[in-house]
């Protein structure tokens, strides 16, 4: 007969003449047996060659079955300590029963021994075992694909930490503060400054479709986009078209971005704003009141060709502009609806010195922050305050 392909049988019992027989008629139908005629020996075997399965008598001199399967399951290694284990007794009252079950054996065949039964209950038991080795071997491969996914996501994020600005630009008469806070390690949303050839100051915010790494993947070629267009241009729609030419030719239209920039002249307080499927810029006065500015144009990567609309916005002392991505706003559920941008603004504090007192406010009073949850989208902002 053919052999089965699952492992050694370990017979262990103290008669002889059992051991032979059992050993005799499972070899017969296919499986391979070793044998061992005492508790202690059979003990040290399987520390030394482990089997897939045990057929153990319960009554025999010095180390008995019960004890035998105690310290069985009490092993350290746990290749020993799930050995399954099926005990062979000649009392067939419950009494015995509880004792073979309680020891930790799996199952328990009375003698005499029904050799159908029996054989029915080792290929019960090797196919558990079957499976768990399958599990355990599945959990092993899980955990890898975990660390190595923990470790390509701890690369992503310092490689995007490195294009978030460490810190806000250095504007006489303004003060910047700004908040980037990803649902998982890395996230869609990036934002920047970059000094244009005219000395105004282009402050961009952007916001890729999706979440991790393809998301941050997304923000990494944002930002040299941006970069690239303001060293190419010096109007926020020129580089709006800049970036969207290329960000399509780069994806095809597969992939996009909601973006808003807004170039600030530091000296006049002058700012000029274009958006492109971005929520709208937040423009709070001093001592109270505001005004939003939408987008006009499409996010960026949907169309090849857009119209990029730029908006003017005078900013006085004590004024202050907010780009943010929508994940500030929140998400709706039944205890504490989606905001708004109105209401968003209402948050800001007029009477703020300065840009990081306001931003901290607002954030403090976001759905996510206010019911002590973690927030469903990726968090990005930029508070530009002038304060004289």
């Amino acid at each position: 007969m053919q052999q089965k392909p699952d492992g050694e049988i370990l017979v262990v019992d103290d008669d002889a003449s059992t051991r032979t027989l059992l050993v005799r008629a499972l070899s017969a139908a296919g499986y391979t047996c070793r044998q061992s005629e005492n508790g202690l020996t059979a003990w040290h075997q399987m520390h030394f060659n482990p089997p897939s399965l045990i057929l153990l008598d319960l009554e025999m001199p010095d180390l008995d079955g019960a004890e035998l399967v105690r310290r069985l399951r009490a092993d350290p290694n746990s290749a020993i300590a799930q050995i399954p284990t099926i005990m062979l007794t000649g009392h067939s009252d419950v009494q015995s029963e509880v004792l073979c079950l309680e020891a930790g054996a799996d199952d328990f065949v009375t003698k005499p021994i029904n050799l159908t039964v029996l054989r029915a209950r080792i290929e019960t038991h090797l196919r558990i075992r079957s499976m768990r080795e399958q599990l355990r071997s599945q959990n092993e491969e899980l955990e890898a694909w975990r660390h190595n996914l923990e470790r390509d996501l701890a690369a992503a994020r310092l490689t995007q930490q490195s294009l978030i600005p460490a810190k806000p630009p250095s504007l006489p008469g303004w003060d910047v503060a700004a908040v980037f806070r990803p649902v998982i390690e890395v996230g869609g949303d990036i934002y920047g400054w970059e000094q244009l050839r005219d000395n105004r100051m282009l402050f961009w915010i952007a916001d890729a479709t999706g979440h991790g790494a393809s998301a941050a993947l997304i923000t990494t070629l944002a930002k040299m986009l941006f970069s690239y267009g303001t060293a190419e241009d010096d109007t926020p729609a020129a580089i709006m078209q800049a970036v969207n030419n290329d960000f399509r030719g780069t994806f095809g239209g597969r992939a996009f971005m909601t973006a808003m920039c807004v170039a600030l002249d530091p000296d006049s307080g002058r700012a000029t704003v274009v958006g492109a499927g971005q929520p709208p810029l937040i423009v709070a006065r001093k001592g109270g009141g505001f005004e939003t500015v939408g987008s006009v144009a499409p996010p960026l990567g949907l169309v090849e060709s857009s119209q990029f609309t730029e908006e003017a916005v005078d900013l006085g002392p004590g004024d202050s502009f907010l780009l943010y991505t929508d994940g500030l706003l929140g998400s709706a559920d039944k205890k504490r609806p989606r905001m708004t941008p109105e209401s968003l603004a209402e948050l800001i504090d007029p009477h703020a010195t300065n840009a990081e007192t306001m931003l901290k406010k607002i954030l403090a009073a976001t759905p996510a922050e206010g019911t002590g949850g973690q927030s469903p989208d990726d968090i990005a902002a930029v508070l530009v305050l002038r304060t004289e």
